[in-house]
């Protein structure tokens, strides 16, 4: 572990990658303030200049835009009560009763020093535990692959609303289906084509990650209609400090919400959405009585979710640097771009890219350090950034969308469908159907379908072989729990009532 992080910090001691975080940071910071944007628009946003970059360097940018979309979210929940990103929705319920009561600068201080402390404990755990994890890569076969892989496609769940399950599945499988265009590299033959040269090589990663959600959101902000912006709370220099009781009655909760946080983000299909609110809940349950409810601007209510959304994030990054499964939908735009650079994510990534493995771990220290330094003092001025029009963001979007994209391949087709898979995702999140099982079926589909080959000819077509090994069963009954389990959970309530009649 002590030579990995000497490996990362020669890594990111450059002034080229020092310059990186901090780029990475404010773009995720300042994106993720606005209302109805979040890491994975900015994220797909950053890739076309992130593919200009070495895979190390690449890596620390795209990281930095995603802690620091997640750091940046928080404000837009206090100042106007409407979450930047998904992961700060719990951060709304106490952080805007505080700023209409006048104290907006002490929750938006009091939000920073959470995400700073969160993302700073869950790294020394990240580097605490992720070198014992990457030992699993010896005993690591192809069938373990295809069933690491399946895994993570069978936690759909943790990307579905309550009740949402099905569709959340459909779009997995619609993923899938599109993972699948163009020529198999085994056999040579063309797939899914129709006899349209453009397909040949497949559908582009970053094409359908910017069609499903930055250019997805363009639209749906100018289909909106009758949303007023309400006045921003005056944010004063003065009102950041706060008080030694203060400090002492958060610092706790900072630490609980951490190491919760942190746990939820290592599970393949978790997030800091679920973190936060699990940290929100427990800490309300611990609290009792308070002289300031919880919902009504309790500093415990901020904090908690804020501390686990940012040590989820680093949590997250263990599933998705030893494993290769992503643990939401924004790391799994982090593995295409890892696979995007030619290389395989997974259990060997930590032996074969260490430099890519630690520089990545150490620039999240950096890049939180620079947020909380960056953040306090231009609070006032940033809170600004909100009343920005859509006539003018809306534009922006369309404009990086679709040069991003036509600077990869330099194919106006590729614009042609983009502006298609967008219209096609407008309909669907209209209906209820969630993009970000779409995407993660898109990136995984390649690797389940290569894995499962190689499991195949190894056995000489043998399908015991996925079960064989005990390592290979539990992720079977893991698998299978995850499948089940929302089918328990919908029939749970009707089983107990019968049950008492």
């Amino acid at each position: 572990m002590i030579e990995g992080i000497i490996l990362g910090l020669e890594t990111i001691m450059t002034i080229q990658n020092l310059l990186l975080i901090a780029c990475g940071c404010i773009t995720g910071s300042l994106i993720g303030m606005l209302p109805g944007l979040g890491p994975i628009s900015a994220i797909a946003l950053m890739i076309p200049i992130s593919y200009n970059l070495d895979p190390a360097s690449g890596m620390i940018l795209l990281s930095g835009v995603y802690y620091g979309a997640i750091f940046g979210g928080s404000t837009s929940s206090i100042l106007i009560n409407a979450p930047g990103v998904a992961g700060t929705v719990a951060t709304a319920f106490d952080g805007y009763p505080l700023a209409m009561s006048g104290q907006a600068g002490k929750a938006l201080a009091s939000a920073a020093y959470a995400s700073f402390a969160g993302g700073t404990l869950a790294i020394l755990l990240l580097m605490i535990s992720v070198p014992y994890l990457a030992d699993l890569s010896l005993s690591f076969q192809s069938a373990d692959y295809f069933l690491l892989m399946l895994l993570g496609l069978s936690l759909v769940t943790a990307f579905a609303e309550k009740g949402s399950f099905g569709k959340a599945l459909i779009m997995t499988c619609l993923g899938l289906s599109l993972a699948t265009v163009g020529t198999d590299l085994a056999s040579g033959v063309e797939r899914f084509t129709f006899g349209r040269a453009d397909l040949i090589d497949g559908i582009n990663f970053l094409l359908v990650a910017m069609a499903t959600f930055a250019l997805t959101e363009a639209f749906l902000m100018v289909l909106e209609k009758n949303r007023g912006n309400k006045p921003l709370p005056i944010v004063e220099q003065g009102g950041l400090k706060l008080s030694q009781q203060e400090i002492r009655d958060i610092t706790p909760v900072i630490c609980r919400s951490s190491l919760l946080g942190f746990l939820v983000g290592i599970l393949p299909g978790a997030g800091a959405t679920i973190a936060s609110f699990l940290a929100y809940g427990a800490e309300r349950s611990l609290a009792g009585e308070q002289s300031k409810p919880f919902g009504q601007g309790n500093l415990k209510g901020l904090t908690a979710p804020e501390a686990a959304n940012n040590a989820a994030c680093s949590g997250s990054f263990v599933p998705l640097l030893t494993l290769g499964i992503p643990g939401s939908g924004t790391t799994a735009i982090l593995l295409g771009a890892l696979v995007s650079y030619g290389i395989q994510p997974g259990p060997r990534l930590y032996l074969d890219e260490p430099a890519i493995f630690w520089s990545v771990v150490i620039s999240m220290y950096f890049g939180n350090l620079i947020l909380l330094l960056i953040n306090l003092p231009l609070i006032p001025y940033i809170a600004k950034l909100l009343l920005i029009p859509r006539t003018i963001l809306v534009p922006l979007i369309i404009f990086f969308s679709l040069t991003g994209v036509y600077l990869i391949s330099f194919n106006t087709f590729d614009l042609y469908l983009m502006i298609l898979f967008t219209l096609v995702a407008v309909f669907l999140r209209q209906t209820g159907f969630p993009m970000a099982p779409l995407l993660l079926g898109f990136i995984l589909g390649g690797m389940l379908e290569d894995n499962l080959r190689r499991a195949m000819t190894i056995s000489q077509g043998d399908i015991s072989i996925l079960w064989q090994r005990p390592s290979s069963l539990a992720l079977l009954i893991l698998i299978s729990i995850a499948l089940i389990s929302p089918l328990v959970r919908r029939l749970l309530p009707t089983m107990v009532k019968l049950y008492d009649r």
